[in-house]
Order: structure tokens, then sequence, then C-alpha cells
């Protein structure tokens, strides 16, 4: 005889444990690109909606999440702001792509220099991450007097299969581009990448509370 399922005191059954919640998705994205092209700002605005005065220089890696709702989905943007100082890179480069589904590589539309380092990024990229890794390209600071042209920027983004983005994290009135960015970007991984499981992920908050943590060199 089987035993009968277990009540609580008013004889309902008692709330079920043993089903598994459905996973969130979270998807991390790493930015990267030489010192001082606003790799910070560009964080800060999406996911604070406001300009950064006073940023300093990244040592190691600023950690920034946002939630987002695709499609009646919830899904969590991580985005991993990295040091572009070398220094600071060469004894974690492997922990900022480990887990990566997507790549902003930055660069400041005033500084050639800054231009001219991508491809050593891109180098970067296709050591450590697997290639069909979605990436981007953001030229940022748009506000200044342009040292590389559109033209220049969209045949390199071309060569390497990127959409080219141009924006200014300092402009209020680019806010609606900033978030424009990272929602086309959220769309593609909702959509064709996989994710990782919240119980393996670090714990994020609300949109309005954006979860912040730095790593730190020694």
């Amino acid at each position: 005889m089987e035993n009968p399922a277990p009540t609580t005191a008013n004889g309902e059954e008692p709330p079920r444990t043993d089903k598994l919640k459905p996973y969130k998705k979270i998807f991390k994205v790493i930015v990267i690109g030489d010192s001082n092209v606003g790799k910070t700002s560009l964080t800060y605005r999406f996911c604070e909606g406001g300009f950064l005065e006073h940023s300093e220089a990244t040592i190691g890696v600023d950690f920034r999440s946002r939630n987002l709702e695709i499609d009646g989905e919830e899904i969590t943007l991580q985005l991993w702001d990295t040091a572009g100082q070398e220094r600071f890179r060469t004894s974690m480069v492997k922990h900022y792509y480990r887990n990566t589904h997507a790549i902003v590589l930055v660069y400041d539309v005033t500084n050639a220099a800054s231009f001219d380092s991508l491809k050593k990024w891109v180098d970067e990229c296709n050591k450590n991450c697997l290639h069909d890794v979605p990436r981007i390209l953001v030229g940022n600071k748009c506000d200044g007097v342009a040292a590389v042209t559109t033209n220049v920027a969209q045949r390199f983004a071309d060569q390497y299969n990127m959409p080219l983005f141009e924006t200014s994290a300092r402009l209020d009135s680019q806010c609606d581009n900033i978030e424009a960015i990272f929602l086309t970007l959220a769309h593609k991984l909702k959509n064709q990448k996989p994710f990782l499981p919240v119980l393996d992920n670090i714990k994020v908050n609300s949109a309005s509370e954006p979860n912040q943590r730095s790593w730190r060199c020694c």
C-alpha cells in the first residue's frame, strides 16, 4: 500500500520543493581597448544613465551589470570593463576572456593611436576567444574633433565583420544611442548564444541598482 501524500494542518498538500527554477540568462560582455578611450564612461552611462565626471584609470576590472527585458524574458548583461594598461593586464588576460559571450572594442575617435591599436586587440581576442563570439566596434568621444573618419573605421569594422557605432558617453543627447548599442547586442545574445546559469555567476541587482565590483592588482 502506497503512503499517502503529506498534508499541512489544513489538509492541503505543501508546495513542491523538487521543481527546478528556470535559470536567468546571464551574459558576460567584456569591454576592451586602450586606456582613456572611455570604456568606463560607456558602461557607466548604460548602467546608471549618467556621465562619470571624475573617472580614475581602471586597474584590473571594473564590473557593472544591468537587467533587461527582451521579448518578455529577463536577461542580465554583465559588463567587464578591462584595464587598457599592459602592465595590469598581462597576468589576468585569460580571466578577462573566460566564458565571454560578447566583446565590445572601443577606440577614441579623437585619438588615431587608439584606433591603430585595435588590430592588437583583435589579435588578442582571436587567441583567447572562440571566433564566433559576437563583437562590436564603438568609436567614443564623437563630441570632439575627429582624427579617425567614419569611412576609415567602417572599413576596419567590415574587415573583421563587426558593426560600427559612433557615440559620446559624455553627451546626454547620445544616451539613447548607447542604450541602442547594448540593446542590439542583448537581442543578438538572447537569440543566438548560450548562457551562464545564475548559480554559477555573481549575483546581480536590478537595473536601477547596478552591481559594481573592481578587481585591483597588488
